[in-house]
Order: structure tokens, then C-alpha cells, then sequence
């Protein structure tokens, strides 16, 4: 094989058929690049007489001091595209950055391109921690990319077996279970669910899950037709709602995947002159700040936000130490308000 001018890793990566990161990973013995694909590149090195830069080398391989953390974009009422949810938690992982004497880099990721995947190798920062990723088939395949260049990552999400990377995320099957077993509680049978209840959206389908057991732990039945898929905000609560209440079953309960659609879902049945919670009990997923200040104030599940938050930098900062991490999940609890039982 020949090169004009000086071999470069971007050469090496060329004639290897993987990215200039793992060639870089590759020729400084990292265990993250497997031995075959290893060999491939000494071997193309060898030929092309390639020399590491040792100066630039150790420029890479010094730390950074700083964590990413980086944001999907979510359609909101107003201009900050963040879930309300994640302006708790981005007060948490700063503070906990800050304890571990940590600057802390925020902004969107960019789901058009691959710039988030060279975040560590440009030096940018040492580990990324996300937030956030719409549907998660569509996100899977940069979860894996993020995995086969050795990055290190953080994300927040339902910690369920076979996923890309470390997830820390809340019990919301629990979640899911105990809202439910409240509403039955309340002397509700015909509960519906509002949000998506599929592997699209793990957190979703993982409240669902629970939803259904509780019900199932009384000698009830889910039926489908209680179900409407929604994602979290308020304009698809309320459609979400709207669609329940044209199917016309009958329900006493709604039952939603988060605080947004609860919202919404409040805005849809006031609309149709149904009162919450004498005609209808409402409860949500989340507790926002929002949750305790709507009328009637909401009966929700608690995630912890501030546990969340040291969580994700502790693992992050152990993975970037070159220790192990797992992911795992928080506990959750209900918040009982005037949503879901009468005075």
C-alpha cells in the first residue's frame, strides 16, 4: 500500500475500516479494541513506517477535569426544549460535579450527526452523561457506536438487562405498580393508561408493566382499549385523552406515564365538562414542580432527582477511572394529592 507525504492515524483508519479513535485506542494497547482489529492496525502501521506523535499522545491522554452532559431536545410550551423533569436533574449533576471538583459541559445532542461520539477523544471532556433520547430503537445503534469506541458514558433511562453502556434510571415498573394499586385503592376498576406502552420507550412500557400487574394482583384485567400511546407533553396528553374519550368505554381513572400527559389529560376532560376527581381520578408519573401548583394539584410517583444526579457522576467518574460500573435503579414514591381522592 502506498501513501503520499506522512502516514496518519486517518490513513491507518482508512485502510483498517474503523474510526481514527480506535486506531488511536489501538496503538496505545487499549483493552477497549479488541485483539484481531488490533493486530489489523499494528500491522497497516508497520507498513505505512507510522510513528506516534509521544507529545500529542499524552496531550490526548490527559484529563480533561470536565464532564458533558448532553441533552435531547424535547418539544416544550416554551423555548428551553428541556423536560421540566431534567431541570431538576441538571441542578443535581452539577452540584454533584462540583463536589467532585468537576466542570460540568452542557448542551443538545445533536441527533443529525456523530459529534457526540468524538466528545472524549477531542478533549472535550472525559465522560458523557445523557439525558434523555426520544425512541429508543432510533438511539440504539449510537448507544452501540458510543460502546465500540471505548467512550465513557452515562445515561439516564430505564436499567433493564442487554442495554448499551450504564444506565441509572427509577423503578418505574414499582412505579407504576403502586400508583395504580393507590387509584384501585380509591375504589377505581376501570383505569386507563395514558402513554406509550411499547419497547420504544422502555420507561413507558415499564410503567405500563406495572400498571397491569397491579391491576391483574385485584382480579382485573387490562383492556387494550384504555391504552392510548403518548409521549410526554402536554399537548400529547391531551390528544391522548381526547382519542380515550371518543372510543367511548367507559373509565373512572387515567392513569399517566408522566406529569405532562397528566396535564394535558386534566385540560382534555375540564373541555368536556368532566370533573377530577369526582367524575374521573387523575394521577401522573414524575413530580415536576408544575404537579403541585395545577388545578386540582397532582397525585404523581416521585423520582429522585438529587440521587439521580450523584449516581450518574459517580458511575461516569468510575468508568473514566477504569473501574467497572452497573446500572441500576432508584426507588420511587407516591405523592399523594387532591387529583386522585376526594376531601
Amino acid at each position: 500500500m502506498t501513501i503520499k507525504g506522512k502516514a496518519t492515524s486517518l490513513d491507518i483508519a482508512h485502510l483498517a475500516g474503523v474510526s481514527q479513535p480506535t486506531v488511536s485506542r489501538a496503538l496505545r494497547g487499549s483493552p477497549m479494541v479488541n485483539a484481531e482489529t488490533r493486530q489489523r492496525i499494528i500491522a497497516i502501521a508497520r507498513e505505512l513506517n507510522y510513528k506516534v506523535d509521544k507529545n500529542a499522545s499524552s496531550l490526548r491522554l490527559r484529563n480533561a477535569g470536565t464532564l458533558a452532559l448532553l441533552f435531547f431536545e424535547d418539544p416544550t410550551t416554551d423555548d428551553s426544549l428541556i423536560n421540566p423533569f431534567f431541570h431538576a436533574m441538571l441542578g443535581s449533576i452539577t452540584r454533584a460535579c462540583a463536589l467532585h471538583g468537576r466542570d460540568l459541559l452542557v448542551s443538545f445532542q445533536q441527533l443529525s450527526t456523530d459529534w457526540h461520539t468524538d466528545y472524549e477523544d477531542s478533549n472535550k471532556a472525559d465522560g458523557i452523561i445523557l439525558l434523555g433520547y426520544g425512541d429508543y430503537h432510533e438511539s440504539l445503534t449510537r448507544l452501540q457506536r458510543l460502546v465500540e469506541q471505548g467512550t465513557h458514558f452515562v445515561r439516564w433511562g430505564a436499567a433493564l438487562p442487554g442495554q448499551p453502556g450504564v444506565s441509572i434510571g427509577s423503578d418505574n415498573y414499582q412505579g407504576g405498580f403502586d400508583i395504580t394499586a393507590h387509584l384501585l385503592d380509591q375504589g377505581c376498576t376501570r383505569i386507563a393508561f395514558l402513554g406509550h406502552a411499547s419497547s420504544h420507550y422502555p420507561e413507558f412500557q415499564e410503567r405500563y408493566r406495572g400498571h397491569v400487574a397491579a391491576l391483574e394482583a385485584r382480579g382485573l384485567a387490562a383492556d387494550p382499549q384504555l391504552q392510548v400511546d403518548a409521549i410526554t407533553t402536554e399537548e400529547y396528553g391531551q390528544t391522548a385523552c381526547e382519542l380515550l374519550l371518543t372510543r367511548g368505554v367507559p373509565f373512572d381513572a387515567i392513569c399517566a406515564a408522566s406529569d405532562l400527559i397528566a396535564i394535558g389529560a386534566l385540560r382534555a376532560l375540564r373541555e368536556h365538562g368532566l370533573r377530577v376527581p369526582q367524575d374521573v381520578r387523575v394521577t401522573g408519573f414524575d413530580d415536576i414542580p408544575l404537579a403541585a401548583s395545577v388545578s386540582p394539584p397532582l397525585t404523581t410517583v416521585a423520582q429522585d432527582t438529587k440521587q439521580a444526579g450523584q449516581l450518574l457522576v459517580e458511575k461516569l467518574l468510575a468508568l473514566v477511572a477504569g473501574e467497572t460500573a452497573e446500572g441500576m435503579s432508584i426507588p420511587v414514591k407516591l405523592v399523594l394529592r387532591e387529583s386522585s381522592q376526594q376531601r
